[in-house]
């Protein structure tokens, strides 16, 4: 069994890695696969729910998946644009883009550790899971929408 501590460290570690590979991934052009793979990566994920200890209510994980794709991918969305650099499509974050990945770290922490009070750890997991799910999903599709319309013109 986890103790609050040791998820909140390995939350912090996992922020730190994502935050590290988003910098590097900014410097270099963006392809189809680069921005379609994480999300099917991740929709591996999913697995977690054949152990009934991860599982909760279904209408939990819809809400959870569209507050992660409706509320909190929408600074993502708004803060990060595709252009065209000669032949290459590169992305462009705004200033606040990492401001914006810090505030969103912290309001999961949060989140995650006020709703642990009520479920299991293992619940809590998974749901933060289907959260972060609905936000990536949501922000790669638009940015998939983005690179068809630079790509075909």
């Amino acid at each position: 069994m986890s103790s609050p501590l040791a998820t909140t460290a390995a939350a912090l570690l996992g922020f730190v890695v994502i935050l590290l590979w988003r910098i590097r991934e900014g410097q270099t052009a963006v392809t189809a696969k680069k921005i379609l793979i994480p999300p099917f990566g991740m929709a591996t994920g999913f697995s977690m729910f054949f152990v009934r200890i991860f599982r909760f209510p279904f209408l939990w994980g819809l809400a959870a998946f569209f507050i992660g794709a409706l509320l909190l991918a929408w600074p993502l969305v708004s803060t990060s644009r595709l252009h065209r650099v000669g032949d290459q499509i590169m992305m462009h974050r705004s200033k606040a883009f990492f401001a914006v990945i810090v505030v969103l770290a912290i309001i999961r922490l949060l989140a995650r550790n006020y709703i642990g009070r009520f479920i299991t750890y293992e619940q809590t997991a998974g749901l933060f899971f289907v959260l972060a799910f609905g936000m990536i999903v949501r922000w790669r599709v638009t940015m998939y929408l983005q690179y068809r319309r630079l790509t075909t013109v």
